[in-house]
């Protein structure tokens, strides 16, 4: 005889079967839960959010997602973001990653692999790995923008890797106290990318190290305010250690007196290991502070074309060392600018280097007038692209 199981002990049993996934699916909806709606999601990370810290993000992220993370402290949290096209970025103020002993694989406070990332709004500080290169972002991935951020106290600001396919830019952003102390670590490390940008940046006091050092295959450092001040000890203030193509223009570039170095930029100290390699240096204002002296620029024999025009020298030193054209620049005193002690190097008004300026023409299909000039803190404005044009970095405004 064929037994029949009741109708109520065969609800029990489908209900028990179904358990199981019911509570998976649940989990599921949890996790999605956090993801607000359609591609991409925007994951939102804070004290009072399901997501507590930047690193859960990290985990459940997907390719385009944005990664919004509340205003405040993040203590001890470190992340690995292998997703593509991420956008992160703080909101309400910036979010601080401060990694008290805290660090990805032994890298960073964040290492990218992912392709494509964009951060905006955090500040990074106190990365410190047992190999005494921690940085605040290592980028192992290609490309990567990094916008209003503010890097210090760490081993290296930004430390990228080799990637012949990676664009890096930087802009509006501040690197501050970063460096071991050894001299081969820095504020600013990129390796070798295809193209390297740094633009409308606060960069000073590296420790001992370079504040800006690229070995990228095109570098544009444009209109930035790059620094010692009165007592920081970085060794040279832009190197491109490879060559390669570097435009700088509009830079305020000031060395120190406990500087460790005593040339001021430098253009294939390491040799010329690149296929192009030329330096452009446009409408800078370089000031040299340190009592003994020494190089302004340098560049290396065998350099393809070395253009140093419209720039404003002031200190002791040598102009240039190494082949190159110097043409329309002027070695200025400190009492032409408007307040030199406090790095305020605006031209004063009778300053000979008022509307001096000759066209400096183009690059590779670049224009090399400059057309911003730096704003501190890491903000800009417009150069007027027309009219007389004044040597150095800062556009003349007649004084009230």
């Amino acid at each position: 005889m064929t037994m029949r199981m009741p109708i109520c002990m065969l609800g029990i049993a489908l209900v028990m079967s179904l358990a199981p996934a019911g509570l998976h699916a649940a989990a599921a909806d949890t996790r999605e839960a956090m993801r607000e709606g359609a591609q991409p999601a925007v994951l939102r990370v804070g004290a009072k959010r399901d997501l507590k810290r930047p690193s859960a993000a990290a985990q459940i992220a997907r390719d385009g997602d944005v990664i919004a993370i509340d205003a405040g402290n993040y203590d001890g949290d470190a992340a690995v973001w292998r997703q593509n096209r991420l956008t992160i970025r703080g909101v309400g103020g910036r979010a601080h990653l401060r990694a008290r002993g805290a660090h990805a694989e032994g890298k960073a406070i964040w290492v990218i692999k992912g392709n494509d990332t964009t951060i905006e709004g955090i500040e990074f500080s106190g990365a410190k790995v047992p190999d005494q290169n921690g940085a605040g972002i290592r980028l192992e991935g290609a490309g990567l923008t990094v916008r209003d951020c503010y890097f210090h106290d760490n081993e290296n600001g930004i430390l990228t890797g080799v990637n012949p396919a990676s664009d890096i830019v930087v802009e509006h952003s501040e690197f501050a106290h970063n460096g071991f102390g050894d001299g081969q670590t820095h504020n600013l490390y990129i390796g070798n990318a295809r193209s390297f940008t740094l633009r409308f940046s606060y960069v000073h006091h590296a420790l001992v190290g370079q504040n800006v050092k690229s070995r990228a295959l095109r570098n544009y450092v444009t209109y930035n305010r790059i620094m010692d001040e009165k007592d920081g000890r970085s060794s040279y203030s832009v190197e491109f250690p490879n060559g390669g193509l570097a435009l700088v223009i509009g830079n305020v570039i000031q060395q120190g007196p406990e500087t460790e170095n005593s040339t001021i930029v430098s253009f294939g100290a390491e040799g010329l290991k690149l296929p192009l390699n030329e330096l452009y240096f446009v409408n800078n204002t370089v000031v040299n502070d340190r009592p003994a002296g020494g190089r302004f620029v340098f560049v290396r024999a065998g350099t393809g074309a070395a253009r140093i025009m419209n720039n404003v020298f002031s200190g002791r030193g040598e102009v240039l060392s190494g082949p190159g054209e110097l043409r329309n620049n002027v070695v200025a005193a400190r009492s032409v600018f408007v307040n030199a002690a406090g790095f305020d190097y605006r031209l004063k008004d009778g300053a000979a280097a008022i509307g001096r300026g000759i066209d400096p023409g183009n690059a590779h299909g670049l224009e090399l007038r400059p057309m911003a000039e730096y704003v501190h803190k890491a903000q800009k404005r417009a150069r007027s692209s027309s009219g007389k044009l004044a040597l150095g970095a800062l556009e003349y405004r007649r004084e009230r």
